[in-house]
């Protein structure tokens, strides 16, 4: 087949190219970075994800499956949550007019449209611009990725090695259920082959509060530290105030009120098969060693 995924030179897009590939199908992907290095040696054609309807309509023709990881974590400039909903429009209408048979796309747990958080109906209305499409389709919901590149797990681990405690928002009894990215692109790529409609909730088989996870990464890492229960907003401060230290948005509101409100956990069956305590010990020496910018990695 000749697959066209989102993202490919970037985080979960790449790991779902690397196994397509793998597979022997044609893969391409729309980018709106198109100057980052190829990691594919040139097998991966980059085409602008501009979301200008007509040149996407021809960068898709031919394309059986789009696999879908567009998505805006917070709003910078015009790369807005509204904006983001426009645009996958675009590009879910780009695809059924370049005659794309099946869509695959990555979503986010608990998405509503009558949330009040504007990632989590944003990530409704995506949702929806598929499912209205007429497509054949496959949705995946997850919570938390983790993986080499992964921002709010390495970046926790990053704070625990350098501060002398941690505030946690509240009192850090809420739900987070993280799923590793490798699980992730296989929940992705069985779908690419899949034949069904479905949406499915993507997260791996153990789930903490969040108080219990800080508390293992840091025992994991050997960076024990006190962890100190203050009021929400204070937790927000301190973040954005270390945020001007590393030049990046360390929190936001929206995260931390998804956090608080257990957005982050699923109420259905466990897909994926890595548990976090494996992948953290595993990874203990280096997760947390260097800081994960996410400005740097999509505006820089």
């Amino acid at each position: 087949m000749k697959i066209a995924v989102t993202g490919a030179f970037s985080y979960s897009g790449k790991y779902i190219a690397k196994r397509l590939l793998a597979r022997g199908e044609e893969v391409i992907t729309l980018t709106n970075h198109p100057n980052r290095p190829n990691p594919f040696n040139g097998q991966v054609k980059a085409y602008p994800l501009d979301f200008d309807e007509t040149g996407m309509i021809k960068s898709l023709q031919g394309v059986d499956v789009l696999v879908n990881t567009y998505w805006v974590r917070f709003d910078k400039g015009k790369n807005t949550q509204p904006r983001a909903v426009e645009n996958t429009r675009a590009l879910v209408n780009a695809a059924k007019v370049a005659g794309v048979k099946r869509i695959v796309h990555i979503s986010i747990a608990n998405p509503s449209a009558e949330s009040r958080l504007p990632y989590y109906w944003g990530k409704a209305a995506n949702e929806k611009a598929v499912i209205d499409s007429g497509l054949s389709y496959a949705i995946l919901r997850p919570t938390v990725l983790i993986g080499k590149e992964d921002i709010l797990i390495n970046n926790i681990a990053y704070l625990l090695r350098r501060l002398p405690f941690f505030f946690l928002p509240g009192n850090g009894s809420y739900g987070i259920q993280p799923v590793y990215i490798e699980d992730l692109a296989d929940l992705a790529v069985d779908a690419v082959y899949g034949k069904e409609n479905y949406i499915a909730d993507a997260v791996g088989p153990d789930a903490y509060t969040f108080k219990e996870m800080v508390r293992l990464i840091g025992e994991k890492i050997g960076a024990k530290r006190p962890l100190i229960s203050v009021h929400p907003k204070l937790a927000l401060l301190a973040a954005q105030f270390l945020s001007l230290f590393v030049s990046d948005v360390i929190l936001t509101p929206e995260e931390v009120d998804g956090l608080m409100a257990n957005l982050l956990v699923s109420k259905e069956p466990a897909r994926a098969k890595t548990a976090f305590k494996d992948w953290l010990e595993t990874n203990k020496d280096s997760v947390g060693m260097k800081y994960a910018s996410e400005l740097q990695r999509h505006y820089q």
